[in-house]
């Protein structure tokens, strides 16, 4: 009989574990069950352009978009994957940069650098932009994307969960240019990483307008202006945003106001 009221607090440790796991995995799975994760192998996936970044010509001022697009197969149940471009005034062509997972298991650097179409679906899903910049600002941040970049300390290294990721080096990006605000989506895992072996638990958030605790991105709590309130629980997020009246859900995304933005087209540029 004495060992009832242990039993009893158990089962409620029990119980309060298991709703918030089912409240954590309810997005991703639902997304499981009605999506197919099968499809094509990586190699005949597409990688179609999609005309989200305007020609270099038609827009010669200096431009900074960041994109997010759904990871592929069942990865994307649960997240995305997100990559930084920039284009200085007058150049004829765009600097990608982001992290891949497949470079580093080959022995190669993670952080891929490259000049190629920065608006191409990765590998079947179409991409969001996140994050645009273009004039001045973007001037300032380009510069300081290229040194966060050089200095990005995680290069040889990949874990998908709970990172660092190609969405810990998009985080990096963001607190090194604060002219983004960038505001990564509740989607993007590994963005609340932090070098705990570092003692690395205090970071400002990705946007530059408020700070985020966590402990390896396993727990932690984020609070900024252009993110709102977001609480992280291993590596899935949730939260609101008052000033865009949403919610952050794992797995879904985003509830309501925000979202994609439109690429710059050639009559805003030529207004300028």
């Amino acid at each position: 009989m004495r060992q009832l009221p242990i039993v009893q607090a158990a089962v409620k440790w029990i119980a309060r574990i298991s709703a918030i796991a089912l409240v954590l995995l309810a997005g991703p799975f639902t997304l499981l069950v009605s999506s197919d994760v099968g499809g094509v192998e990586w190699w005949n996936a597409s990688r179609e352009v999609t005309g989200l970044a305007p020609a270099p010509a038609a827009h010669p001022e200096a431009l900074v978009q960041v994109y997010a697009a759904r990871a592929f197969k069942w990865r994307g149940a649960f997240g995305v994957h997100t990559w930084v471009a920039t284009k200085p005034a007058k150049a004829s062509e765009y600097t990608v940069y982001e992290v891949i997972g497949w470079r580093a298991r080959r022995g190669m650097s993670a952080l891929a650098v490259h000049h190629n179409a920065p608006d191409r679906q990765w590998f079947g899903s179409t991409p969001d932009i996140i994050a645009q910049v273009s004039g001045k600002p973007a001037e300032a941040a380009i510069e300081k994307i290229a040194a966060a970049a050089a200095a990005y300390p995680y290069k040889d290294v990949y874990t998908l969960w709970p990172g660092p990721n190609s969405n810990t080096f998009t985080a990096w990006v963001g607190r090194a240019a604060p002219e983004l605000k960038l505001d990564l989506p509740p989607t993007a895992i590994g963005k609340d990483w932090l070098d705990i072996t570092a003692g690395s638990i205090l970071a400002p958030a990705p946007s530059g307008t408020g700070y985020q605790v966590s402990l390896s991105g396993l727990l932690g709590v984020l609070a900024g202006i252009e993110e709102g309130l977001e609480l992280n629980i291993a590596g899935l997020t949730v939260g609101v945003d008052p000033l865009d009246f949403a919610v952050k859900l794992p797995g879904i995304g985003r509830l309501g106001g925000g979202g994609s933005l439109t690429p710059p087209s050639a009559a805003e540029t030529a207004q300028r």
